[in-house]
């Protein structure tokens, strides 16, 4: 990681029933880092920032109201983050037991990729693929 972190134009943001656990995979699992976490009075996660690479994704836990409901059910994202070694980060998401939904495979676009479902059904992907990079 480097010292300098530039906010994305898109941050994800994400809901969790059990955000505290869900921090605890992504960075086991995934290999997230903490940047910010603020805890709420009972426990639950009020709002955080987990930085991978040079992105960084925003998760909390449920609130309740309009953001909560139906239409917005937890679990049910999916996100692509690019990698430079796809085979070292399947490794590393297989070992430390994350379900791997996607294997590793080569792409007809020529990326390199795979799939990783965390404990409350959002789907991460992992792969070469830069949208927009030069070919």
């Amino acid at each position: 990681m480097t010292d300098t972190f530039r906010s994305p134009d898109i941050v994800p943001f994400l809901r969790y029933r059990d955000a505290k656990a869900a921090i605890e995979w992504l960075v086991q699992v995934l290999g997230f880092e903490r940047v910010t976490v603020v805890k709420g009075d009972d426990d639950t996660i009020d709002y955080a920032v987990l930085r991978f690479g040079s992105g960084s994704i925003q998760l909390s836990s449920p609130r309740g109201g309009e953001v909560d409901r139906p239409a917005h059910t937890m679990g049910l994202g999916g996100l692509y983050l690019v990698v430079a070694d796809a085979d070292a980060h399947h490794e590393r998401a297989k070992a430390a037991g994350g379900e791997i939904v996607g294997g590793l495979t080569d792409q007809l676009y020529g990326s390199r990729e795979f799939s990783v479902r965390d404990p409350e059904g959002n789907t991460w992907s992992f792969g070469t693929y830069r949208p927009g990079a030069a070919d």
